[in-house]
């Protein structure tokens, strides 16, 4: 089968034609992985009772290891990482009209719905994340509001961050950096609170420990459904207090579940089984980003790929677009995320091989160029 004639020139796609495709492989994101058979065997056979009456041993069994991985007195299972962010901001901001400093280009404002000011009546004050989604600490001082003029301003009550950051292609905050916010927001009668969906690639980049990496921090929502691979569920994690408020917040927002140890059994699979394969998932990120930018027409900062995050950008006077490309690599099997006209964004998993990142790779050139590589469909 050859190229459409319009995108490329007939030889294009002979190696790889559509009707001979014989694997799937998602780079959509770290959420599209499917569950693994020990994490169906641990579900099909998990012990279990109504957690809203706080009974089910197997949701508590994950509560407890998430609070000991992550060096809080508590934490409770979610249902989603935005549910865990929503309640974690409602239960710091218990009153309407509080403010939060939080970075313009994180999950929590850009991609949550607004719900911490539709849902909690909390005025968001978004502050410009620096590329590597660190935000200045001198803006987050200045954007505290000054309590002497509290009859004109919202309070300001908390600061989010987001680590690793996402929009900023997967990036990781320093310990050294969370560690001055949360000494700004000591200063200051604030709490701080991080949006940890990715925590666990950050500290494997870092080669820092998850509690120390959030020591600093008031609460902090883990996401299981991402990197760590299960199939439902984030858990928040804080001081004893903050975790009875939060229980009561997440009955409320319809996020209290009966037999819910079904789904933190997979989550205990995931804490066990595939934080070690996060290395990995930055290895095959690395060698993708590195291969992309060896293909004329693509750009990738290469300095930027820390975990398993990857944009890279089609370059003016190319003949591709980002959607045209996406449209190419859906028909031979490659699912990607398109962010704009012109980027792309792909996330690696632990169900994502090297030789799948070799095959996208080969994919990708040959839509880009025309150019078949002998090996691409090793």
């Amino acid at each position: 089968m050859m190229c459409p004639s319009n995108i490329l020139p007939t030889t294009a796609f002979l190696l790889f034609p559509a009707t001979m495709v014989t694997r799937t492989i998602d780079l959509r994101s770290d959420t599209v992985t499917k569950p693994t058979e020990a994490m169906r065997l641990a579900m099909a056979k998990a012990e279990v009772d109504d957690d809203v009456l706080i009974h089910d041993p197997t949701a508590k069994h994950l509560e407890t290891e998430m609070a000991r991985i992550t060096g809080k007195e508590a934490a409770l299972f979610v249902p989603s990482g935005t549910m865990g962010n929503l309640i974690s901001v409602l239960v710091h901001c218990d009153i309407r009209g509080s403010e939060v400093i939080l970075g313009n280009n994180s999950h929590i404002h850009v991609y949550e719905n607004g719900g911490i000011s539709t849902i909690g009546g909390v005025h968001p004050r978004p502050v410009k994340n620096n590329d590597d989604g660190t935000i200045d600490i001198d803006l987050l001082h200045a954007a505290i509001r000054n309590p002497n003029f509290e009859i004109c301003y919202p309070k300001t009550r908390l600061i989010c961050l987001e680590n690793s950051h996402a929009n900023s292609g997967g990036r990781c905050l320093s310990v050294e950096y969370t560690d001055q916010v949360g000494e700004l927001a000591k200063e200051h009668g604030l709490k701080l609170h991080i949006d940890g969906a990715r925590i666990f690639n950050a500290s494997v980049a870092l080669n820092v420990p998850v509690d120390r990496l959030v020591q600093a921090a008031d609460s902090v929502s883990v996401c299981l459904s991402k990197g760590l691979g299960a199939p439902v569920g984030s858990v928040i994690v804080g001081t004893k207090s903050f975790i009875a408020k939060a229980r009561i917040l997440r009955k409320t927002l319809g996020g209290g579940m009966r037999q819910v140890g079904i789904l933190c059994a997979a989550g205990l699979v995931a804490l066990q089984e595939n934080v070690e394969k996060l290395e990995i998932d930055h290895k095959n990120a690395k060698t993708l980003a590195e291969g992309l930018n060896k293909i004329k027409g693509l750009s990738v900062d290469i300095a930027y790929v820390e975990t398993n995050i990857v944009y890279f950008n089609i370059l003016k006077g190319s003949h591709m677009t980002a959607l045209k490309l996406g449209k190419i690599m859906d028909e031979h099997g490659i699912l990607l995320m398109v962010d704009s006209p012109s980027r792309v964004r792909i996330v690696i998993h632990h169900q994502v091989s090297a030789s799948d990142v070799h095959y996208t790779l080969a994919c990708i050139k040959q839509a880009m160029t025309g150019v078949a590589e002998e090996n691409g469909s090793n």
